[in-house]
């Protein structure tokens, strides 16, 4: 699937977006957050940073379909916050924050062990 978009021309593929979101109206919502390039951040229905949009999936309730143009941990809390019968979908599933990739597990690990005193 991935080939195909990545094939086709920019605004086939702005179309083709724009066309499903027609077709899906009342049934979707596009949460996006702000640091979102211009060709999917022209497609949302909800802007803010990752925290306000997982607060905003929560109180959404109505989409069937949550579109989370953002970070794979927060579309998590999006997803644990929404109603049952919600999606909450992730367009790339290794979306990440280069925050929270910093510190390795040894590294939080010695620190909890420096906090709790057992260095």
């Amino acid at each position: 699937m991935h080939k195909v978009y990545r094939s086709n021309r920019d605004n086939e593929v702005i179309e083709g977006i724009r066309e499903r979101k027609d077709e899906l109206a009342g049934r979707i919502a596009v949460l996006c957050h702000h640091y979102q390039d211009d060709r999917v951040y022209q497609f949302a229905d909800l802007a803010g940073d990752s925290l306000k949009l997982a607060r905003q999936a929560a109180l959404s309730g109505k989409e069937e379909y949550l579109i989370f143009c953002g970070v794979h941990f927060m579309a998590e809390s999006a997803d644990i916050l929404t109603e049952s019968d919600q999606k909450v979908l992730l367009p790339d599933l290794e979306a990440g924050c280069p925050m929270a990739d910093m510190a390795s597990i040894p590294e939080v690990e010695k620190a909890w062990e420096e906090l709790l005193g057992l260095d």
